[in-house]
């Protein structure tokens, strides 16, 4: 945790705030502050600054704090991933958020098993707290737009068009020779597919949305290992 993200509950006051849970317990076991020390905290939705710490002990954490910073930029990128294990799930949803994404889409595909539909880590309150999580560890306070697409055609025929829109659209995947630019400036989106690839129709479905294909080479990868090697050649 490189940022106390204070949320809206937490205040006590326009300048105070109190925590508990795991906050808390990170703050006193990692960050080990101490009464009077200051920390990097951050409003959601808001600004970032410095809080000083008024309480620690077992029950709570108090601070007041001063909020002057803006948090970081987003990229301007929408990542389409097809939806991933639940155990790398954790993982994929809080690296969008802290690699900086806008959007974050996960889509359905033919080798997404109907049973990671069904994994409590898809419930909202889960992928809110690995949303957090990520932006924690980013010092940001701004969520990414989050999108579950369960049916693929709809969502690729319909949907995927206009979030291309005038900017950029990359399929990531294997053996389609396509080289990946750098250094774009107008908004991406990009889609990462299972780990296997995205199937021949599948992918032909995505090209015709307005996406290009990019290849990484000929190892395969995992998820969380191609989204982050490719939002860091893109941008």
């Amino acid at each position: 945790m490189n940022l106390v993200l204070l949320l809206p509950e937490d205040l006590v006051a326009p300048d105070r705030a109190r925590l508990t849970g795991r906050r808390l317990t990170h703050v006193r076991e990692v960050h080990r502050a101490t009464v009077g020390g200051e920390l990097a905290v951050g409003l959601l939705g808001g600004a970032m600054g410095r809080g000083r710490v008024l309480r620690l002990d077992a029950e709570a954490l108090e601070l007041t704090f001063v909020l002057d910073q803006a948090p970081p930029p987003k990229l301007p990128l929408t990542l389409v991933i097809a939806l991933p294990r639940p155990k790398v799930l954790n993982r994929v949803v809080a690296a969008a958020a802290s690699l900086g994404a806008a959007r974050l889409v996960l889509l359905n595909a033919w080798k997404v098993e109907k049973a990671y539909w069904a994994s409590p880590r898809l419930r909202p309150e889960s992928l809110r707290e690995q949303l957090l999580l990520g932006l924690e560890q980013a010092r940001d306070t701004m969520l990414p737009d989050l999108q579950l697409a369960r049916l693929f055609r709809p969502f690729v025929e319909d949907d995927l068009p206009s979030l291309v829109g005038q900017g950029t659209g990359l399929v990531a995947h294997p053996g389609t020779g396509g080289e990946t630019p750098k250094g774009l400036v107008a908004p991406v989106t990009l889609a990462i597919g299972p780990e296997g690839g995205w199937i021949d129709a599948e992918f032909d479905s995505l090209c015709r949305a307005g996406l290009r294909p990019l290849d990484l080479g000929p190892r395969i990868l995992r998820t969380e290992t191609a989204l982050a090697a490719l939002v860091g050649r893109l941008f």
